[in-house]
């Protein structure tokens, strides 16, 4: 059951109040390189990337936002750190959304226009709080990023907001320690109804950041914790989509693309059902109809397994029967078995 949360709206994306929980990623490309990232937003969007968010570290980079928002098929977020006029600016180029904490902008009138700027736009403000850039006052009161010193840092920041009569707001609180991340978004989720952004952050490479989110966000989701995600992996962000997708589909929030079963292998495996697996799975990965697919390796599960997908092979010695939403179509050689399910699939979604 999803924790009942205020809602708010970036670009056409509604977050909380009961909306599905949407999937973000951040370009790595260099702002100020608008072809490259306006690039690499078609292929987020291809993905499935439903809001996607650039850095903005310098004036240049704040300007190119005009060139990046007019050519992005998603809504835009600006990420912005200690100067206002970089979000003023981000502003004046129809950004989306501001991620941003009002305590390390400065001054209160900075924080003031900003927050101005933002009302006239209808532009919601994400505060971020992360264990690695914590105020030094809250890390001297707590001796390093605690759960409760990440939950003190965000409700210091979204008090700022609410004096300046701002609430198009939602938080997040990382830590690259799972079960501390866990932890203090708990604590925020009792705390304030604002909808939560939720993500490990700094997760590490595509093998162990996978584990790592899928961990953590998956504990958060079955909570009912979190309106808003991104899985944060060094390496191509295009793999936080999938990967966050495959974390939500894995506790039934959401059902995109395709829901892919295969065998472990063992002893009983009379093909060489790994290379087919890996196969199917490559070239399926950007179907967006919701579908089951199993890549079975023997006669113990794999009928059984075949038959409840809605495309299915189950492998025996040297060849494989192909299932169709629980009936045996054929039976083909072991060398034809991925081409076969593949365009079977295929089949289905064109019509």
């Amino acid at each position: 059951m999803r924790k009942p949360t205020r809602q708010i709206q970036i670009g056409n994306v509604k977050i909380g109040g009961g909306a599905p929980v949407s999937v973000q990623s951040m370009c790595s490309t260099d702002t100020r390189d608008t072809k490259s990232t306006l690039d690499q937003i078609v292929r987020l969007a291809a993905a499935g990337c439903e809001i996607v968010r650039c850095a903005v570290p310098d004036m240049d980079a704040a300007l190119a936002l005009s060139t990046i928002k007019a050519g992005s098929s998603l809504p835009l977020i600006a990420d912005i750190h200690f100067d206002y006029r970089l979000a003023l600016k981000a502003l004046e180029a129809g950004v989306d959304g501001l991620r941003l904490n009002p305590g390390n902008i400065g001054e209160r009138w900075k924080v003031a226009e900003v927050v101005k700027a933002a009302a006239e736009r209808q532009v919601p403000i994400r505060i971020g709080v992360n264990g690695g850039s914590l105020e030094k006052e809250i890390l001297a009161k707590y001796g390093h990023p605690t759960a409760e010193a990440l939950v003190e840092s965000a409700l210091g920041h979204v008090r700022i907001l609410e004096e300046l009569g701002y609430q198009e707001i939602k938080v997040s609180i990382k830590v690259s320690d799972v079960m501390r991340t866990v932890e203090a978004y708990r604590l925020l989720s009792s705390a304030i109804d604002y909808p939560l952004h939720i993500g490990v952050t700094e997760a590490g490479t595509v093998f162990s950041g996978t584990i790592k989110s899928a961990v953590g966000l998956g504990i958060l989701l079955a909570d009912g914790i979190g309106d808003t995600m991104r899985v944060s992996l060094t390496g191509d962000p295009v793999h936080e989509v999938r990967v966050a997708y495959d974390i939500l589909k894995a506790v039934g929030a959401r059902k995109r693309g395709i829901n892919f079963v295969s065998c472990p292998t063992c002893g009983r495996c009379q093909i060489d059902l790994i290379p087919v697996a890996e196969e199917v799975e490559r070239r399926l990965q950007d179907v967006k109809e919701e579908i089951t697919v199993a890549v079975m390796g023997c006669a113990v599960n794999g009928p059984g397994e075949a038959r409840e997908a809605d495309f299915g092979i189950a492998g025996g010695k040297g060849e494989g029967l192909l299932f169709k939403h629980g009936e045996v179509i054929r039976k083909v050689p072991e060398s034809e078995m991925a081409n076969a399910l593949i365009e079977e699939v295929e089949r289905a979604v064109k019509k």
